[in-house]
């Protein structure tokens, strides 16, 4: 990993991708969702503060556990501009996020144990399947592979041209 000296307090994209291991196209994009920000120079570079290190790492670790990005964006817009954010400023937001993480956990504890089931029945029922029609929603209107030719039919009446 290339070091950057201490003194030079922005960072080209390069420099940033290589220092972040993050695509540059990646940067442009979280640029683009507004997750980090940079200044323009006059000869219309881009060139990012240090504290965008930290943010793409920040950004990158989020989304490794499932954080969509507006919720990561949202996060990062409640941390001070112009500093490198503190351990204190980061544990605020996960701590922020652990509920939701708990629930994503239970959610695919539940996927794991009823994938076996679904795979393995291939009915194409969706009257009891677990996955696909949790505590039955669509049972009450219709079962079987009729809902799946009911939804069928109701895209193909969509793309039909109106008379």
């Amino acid at each position: 990993m290339p070091q950057i000296p201490e003194k030079i307090h922005e960072l080209t994209v390069g420099q940033l991708s290589a220092r972040s291991g993050a695509a540059v196209s990646a940067l442009h994009f979280y640029e683009s969702k507004g997750l980090i920000t940079s200044r323009r120079t006059s000869g219309n570079q881009r060139r990012y503060g240090r504290d965008a290190l930290r943010r793409v790492a920040f950004v990158r670790a989020a989304q490794r556990v499932g954080i969509p990005l507006a919720t990561i964006r949202d996060a990062l817009s409640e941390l001070p501009e112009e500093r490198t954010p503190t351990h204190e400023d980061w544990a605020r937001l996960s701590r922020a996020w652990r509920s939701e993480l708990d629930e994503r956990i239970k959610q695919l504890g539940r996927l794991r144990d009823h994938l076996t089931d679904c795979i393995g029945c291939g009915c194409l029922s969706l009257e009891s399947c677990v996955l696909s029609n949790p505590d039955d929603v669509f049972g009450e209107r219709i079962t079987g592979s009729r809902l799946y030719a009911e939804r069928r039919g109701a895209q193909e009446r969509k793309a039909e041209p109106s008379a």
